[in-house]
């Protein structure tokens, strides 16, 4: 299993240990609002907490040893409207040690085709 369906699948079951083995210590994460940057245990936060983003139509556009970029429809649980969000991500000791996502914002009746 690539680095990213592991991710995917940690992040969707809510499964705290997974995510655990797979971010790595150092990991940063650098999202595309708040002008925040996250460590690790920010993002195991997520995973634990109330307000854990949900996504679907997760695809990997590309993933090697080194890096890997996603797409995905993200729904936050803060009511704010969902996003399709591209995620790039740095690996390393096969883990991820970085992410950074940009999004678009879609509207309230918007519908995956496909």
């Amino acid at each position: 299993m690539s680095i990213i369906e592991a991710y995917n699948e940690a992040w969707d079951t809510a499964n705290a240990e997974a995510l655990d083995e797979i971010i790595h210590d150092d990991f940063v994460f650098n999202p595309h609002v708040g002008g925040h940057t996250m460590s690790k245990s920010d993002m195991m936060g997520f995973v634990s907490g109330d307000s854990m983003p949900t996504s679907e139509n997760n695809r990997i556009l590309f993933e090697n040893d080194e890096v890997g970029v996603a797409h995905s429809i993200v729904h936050f649980a803060n009511d704010s409207d969902s996003e399709a969000v591209m995620s790039f991500m740095r690996f390393k000791d096969g883990k991820i040690i970085s992410m950074e996502t940009g999004a678009t914002p879609l509207s309230e009746d918007y519908k995956l085709v496909g």
